[in-house]
């Protein structure tokens, strides 16, 4: 079982306030301090699955105390140690088994991975710059195992996973964000290959490069895939890395093979290219659109909530459809 402790550092007066509110939520234990004269500050040690309940009052409540703040921490271990009753509870257990595929971190520590996320970094530019090399060389060698260390390293996981996740909370700020970063995640890599088939001859002979120049129905699935992936396994806050590159075999690649075509002038056949480069990004962010909707992330404020719900089904019906017309053309282009 997973636990976190919130810190809560609150004037005096609004002590005993507080203090009784916590009773109204399941907790396992909480403590009380007094660090100055007039702040005190308490610790509730809460499973990591009930923490979002309380971070949504505290949410509320520092609107109107400027003074109130709050911090999460995941903690790794904590003794006495605590036993799950759930867990000795037959009768609760295929309960619990169902429930298991929906846990996820709360929506104040996704939020702040995500923010970050959605940022253009030096490290960012840097990690982006060395995966297009090293992805564009792996290519025209002709060579796997390159291009998939091209993938280990391309950072491209990060703006999309917060596009979808801007989406579902219908914060614009974030959402103009992580597209500028996306964007920004695509052109880098499309202009470095840009460049190099500008000055050399594409690589016709090479398997990577025939494979980014045909498209079929079986793209979009596993494009879905792996942006539904990449979604679960942000909520749940394990590694990244591998389903980094899960999501990047569907990204950079084409975008390589695309620049590539540009650069050589060779408009007819980077047509294809485009196509699946499209297709994978639509794919990546309906699934992810999905996920995150049916983990139960929404914000707490009434107001919030009413433009979330309006980002979200603007969102899914417009990708569900650019994901639909491209299907179209895909079957239109197999006959």
């Amino acid at each position: 079982m997973e636990l976190q402790l919130i810190e809560v550092y609150i004037p005096k007066q609004s002590l005993q306030k507080l203090l009784e509110k916590i009773e109204e939520y399941s907790t396992i234990s909480y403590w009380h301090t007094d660090p100055s004269d007039d702040q005190s500050l308490v610790r509730i040690l809460v499973k990591k699955t009930l923490s979002e309940e309380i971070l949504n009052f505290l949410e509320m409540e520092a609107k109107h105390d400027e003074h109130l703040h709050a911090l999460l921490y995941n903690v790794h271990t904590y003794i006495p140690r605590v036993e799950d009753e759930e867990d000795n509870n037959p009768s609760t257990n295929d309960n619990q088994e169902k429930k298991a595929e929906l846990l996820r971190a709360s929506r104040h520590e996704l939020y702040t991975v995500v923010h970050s996320s959605s940022e253009i970094t030096r490290s960012f530019t840097w990690f982006l710059l060395l995966s297009a090399i090293v992805a564009t060389a792996g290519i025209i060698k002709n060579s796997p195992a390159i291009v998939i260390g091209a993938m280990v390293i391309a950072p491209l996981i990060g703006p999309f996973t917060s596009l979808a996740f801007a989406a579902i909370l219908g914060d614009y700020k974030l959402m103009r964000q992580s597209v500028i970063t996306s964007l920004y995640g695509l052109v880098v890599p499309l202009c470095i290959a840009a460049a190099v088939g500008f000055f050399l001859e594409l690589p016709v002979e090479s398997d990577e490069f025939q494979a980014r120049t045909q498209i079929e129905m079986m793209d979009i699935a596993v494009a879905l895939a792996a942006g539904a992936a990449g979604a679960l396994s942000f909520i749940k806050r394990v590694s990244e890395a591998l389903v980094g590159v899960m999501v990047s075999v569907a990204l950079l690649p084409p975008t390589v093979v695309f620049g590539m075509m540009l650069g050589s002038s060779n408009w007819t056949a980077s047509v294809t290219p485009l196509l699946l480069l499209l297709v994978n990004i639509s794919s990546i962010i309906l699934s992810a659109i999905l996920v995150f909707w049916f983990s139960g992330i929404k914000p707490v404020n009434w107001k919030e909530i009413q433009t979330a719900n309006t980002s979200r089904k603007f969102a899914l019906i417009f990708v569900s459809m650019v994901v639909f017309i491209l299907c179209i053309v895909i079957y239109i282009i197999s006959i």
